[in-house]
């Protein structure tokens, strides 16, 4: 037996618990919409990733900087130390002279 379906006139053999024309269409739309529920979340997932890889390669570089910053900040520690033990030897040189002149 041959039906005839005004909707799509298409001709499709029915038989006893198979699904209508109307119902296999139904179903294509289901799967059609769940696919493209599917390839906007990869859209938003692709965003979302390049979103935090942008964020990634923000937070490198001012790592980075900031890596470079703690170099010459321990840099300068390191010369203004020297300097401070420079000044202290100067002042007790300059201590014990005056002394040794006060005691002659």
């Amino acid at each position: 037996m041959l039906l005839t379906n005004s909707f799509e006139s298409a001709t499709l053999p029915v038989m006893s618990g198979s699904p209508t024309l109307t119902e296999l269409f139904d179903r294509l739309d289901q799967a059609l919409a769940a696919l493209d529920d599917a390839v906007e979340r990869t859209a938003e997932l692709r965003r979302e990733y390049a979103d935090a890889e942008e964020e990634a390669q923000r937070l490198n570089s001012d790592r980075a900087r900031l890596a470079e910053e703690l170099d010459k900040a321990e840099a300068r520690a390191e010369r203004l130390e020297e300097v401070n033990k420079e000044v202290s030897r100067r002042l007790v040189t300059a201590m014990e002279t005056i002394r040794a002149v006060l005691d002659h």
